[in-house]
């Protein structure tokens, strides 16, 4: 008789999970900073753009600089010349732009009854024409007065915000040196030449990003409202300035910049519309294919696939705003994994990358070494110097050698 073991009882495996003092307060710290933070969202947005203006303008002025002109001197030029150029395209655009578009929208009836003559001729689009015929303004006018004392404040919003950012650009380019002091103050003095390189990269992606949008924005509404003049599109100035403020945009100001031109161009005829339309999906492709890139150049560094989702996830989390912001953050990401020589989990560590460690470590303790006794004040302005320097000398590295 074969007689069977009782089994033995199972222990229970028992896992506690312990938080140290310092890792508690650090999750603490991190939920009561993004409180604040969503909080102070209006406040960190403005002070975001006003980076960027500085960005953008901080060129210019140490353009003049380097023409032995005082950097204050150096800053009212630059924003004079700004707000007088801005002046001067409203002076010149927005009285014809406003009557164009008054024009526009007495045209509305005869432009609707041609494109729903167009669209009653084929299957597909009559359930469209036929929409279009029983629109209704008198709804449309009812919920656009319920909305419009909200918009208008947000209008005003937005406008106080702006104006705020630039005087915060103004004033963050007038004190450059004592906001530079008191951030080098608040770092490690070991990582000083990091920071600065960290800095000089930001301010090279955000002005190459707004100056390529300034200047892509800018030949779009030229050649649109060149191509809409010279096609008889009637309200062409409008049209064309609509377009290149939605060419910001990048993918989807595709659809707001071809979408009026070829609406406006139904008036003229079938003939007139198509030309639009096939210029318009030429330009396009230009723009996107060579202009984009000799514009841009090697600023952002982003493949076309993380540009697109960048643009998706910008856009989904804050609207347009997000869709604007999206690429220079994700360059900005980019390069300060570069930067910051963070080693992740699939790559194993390069001959290259190994020297530029060296080379790092070797700058770092040169300027240790020039920077001692000094303050912080006084060692960012070294920090600055060797930084450019170096981003110089890296330049020169890589330009081809000629044949």
């Amino acid at each position: 008789m074969r007689i069977q073991k009782p089994l033995s009882r199972r222990r229970r495996l028992v896992v506690r999970f312990e938080l140290s003092p310092s890792t508690l307060i650090t999750l603490i710290l991190v939920v009561a900073g993004s409180w604040v933070l969503i909080r102070l969202f209006p406040a960190v947005l403005v002070l975001v753009t006003a980076l960027i203006i500085v960005g953008t303008l901080n060129p210019a002025v140490e353009w003049l600089e380097a023409r032995r002109i005082r950097r204050v001197w150096s800053i009212v030029i630059v924003f004079s010349a700004l707000l007088a150029g801005t002046l001067l395209l409203l002076t010149l655009t927005l009285p014809k732009f406003l009557a164009q578009v008054t024009s526009l929208i007495d045209r509305e009836p005869v432009l609707r009854a041609r494109l729903v003559a167009h669209l009653a001729h084929s299957h597909l689009t009559a359930p469209l024409a036929e929409a279009l015929r029983t629109v209704h303004y008198e709804s449309l006018m009812k919920s656009f007065a319920a909305q419009a004392f909200a918009l208008s404040t947000r209008v005003i919003e937005v406008f106080a915000y702006s104006v705020g950012a630039i005087f915060l650009a103004l004033y963050m380019m007038i004190d450059r040196d004592r906001l530079r002091g008191g951030l080098f103050s608040i770092v490690p003095r070991t990582q000083h030449i990091r920071l600065s390189r960290v800095m000089l990269n930001l301010e090279l992606i955000v002005g190459a990003y707004i100056r390529g949008q300034v200047i892509t924005c800018t030949l779009m509404a030229v050649f649109m409202f060149i191509l809409l003049v010279a096609c008889g599109v009637p309200n062409a100035l409008a049209i064309a300035l609509f377009g290149g403020a939605a060419d910001v945009l990048p993918y989807i100001g595709i659809f707001l910049t071809m979408g009026p031109a070829v609406l406006g161009a139904l008036a003229s005829g079938p003939a007139i519309t198509l030309i639009v339309l096939v210029m318009m999906l030429a330009y396009e492709e230009f723009e996107s294919r060579v202009l984009v890139p000799v514009v841009y150049g090697r600023a952002l560094r982003l493949p076309s696939s993380v540009v697109l989702f960048s643009l998706i996830v910008g856009a989904t989390l804050l609207g347009i705003v997000g869709a604007l912001l999206a690429l220079p953050v994700a360059a900005a990401i980019l390069m300060l994994v570069e930067e910051l020589r963070v080693e992740l989990p699939g790559e194993t560590p390069l001959v290259e990358d190994v020297e530029l460690q060296k080379e790092d470590d070797r700058l770092e303790q040169d300027y240790q070494r020039r920077t001692e006794g000094m303050s912080a004040h006084e060692a960012a302005a070294i920090a600055v110097e060797m930084s450019d320097d170096r981003k110089k000398e890296e330049a020169v590295l890589q330009v081809p050698p000629l044949p």
